[in-house]
């Protein structure tokens, strides 16, 4: 059942395995893949980032927008749904295999865009499409950047959702 799965994911990239190669090699060091993974699936992510007014931690009186956490539809390049992402951070195959992970770099996106990413995954729950997985990437973003409405003693505590969409790139060892 896991190699059909992923073999319906891969196929519905759209890039062949030699231009992700090359994407690779196009992408700041920060955030690319270590050597000997290779992409398993790849998925657009569309939905909203939550971020909360806080008080900032270095100084209580002044208040920044914190990013709180991810709600987003993961959609292959046929545009069906095979999973979601959420906090944790956790993404979630249709299949009900899961990963969890944790950041190990970003790297700028263009402005109003949240960076672009690499995560480490911890070992997959569940038996699936994301059995295997070993790193994710957040690539091409589009929109999700902190809200530019006031942030403030008076909106302490005001959540404010920021829609966003980005490729999330899967690997595997």
């Amino acid at each position: 059942m896991r190699k059909m799965l992923s073999m319906v994911a891969v196929s519905c990239l759209p890039l062949s395995f030699p231009a992700a190669a090359q994407m690779m090699a196009d992408l700041p060091e920060a955030v690319r893949v270590p050597t000997g993974h290779q992409m398993v699936m790849k998925a657009v992510g569309v939905g909203e980032l939550t971020y909360e007014c806080r008080a900032k931690a270095t100084d209580a009186m002044a208040f920044e927008w914190v990013f709180v956490g991810p709600v987003a539809k993961l959609i292959d390049g046929a545009n069906k749904e095979v999973g979601k992402y959420y906090a944790g951070p956790t993404w979630e195959a249709s299949d009900g295999s899961k990963v969890t992970g944790k950041q190990l770099a970003v790297s700028p996106a263009a402005p109003g865009n949240i960076p672009m990413q690499l995560v480490k995954t911890d070992p997959a729950m569940g038996s699936g499409a994301m059995t295997g997985v070993t790193y994710i990437q957040r690539l091409n973003t589009k929109g999700g950047d902190a809200p530019g409405a006031a942030c403030d003693a008076t909106s302490k505590g005001r959540r404010q959702q920021v829609a966003y969409e980005a490729d999330y790139a899967f690997y595997g060892a």
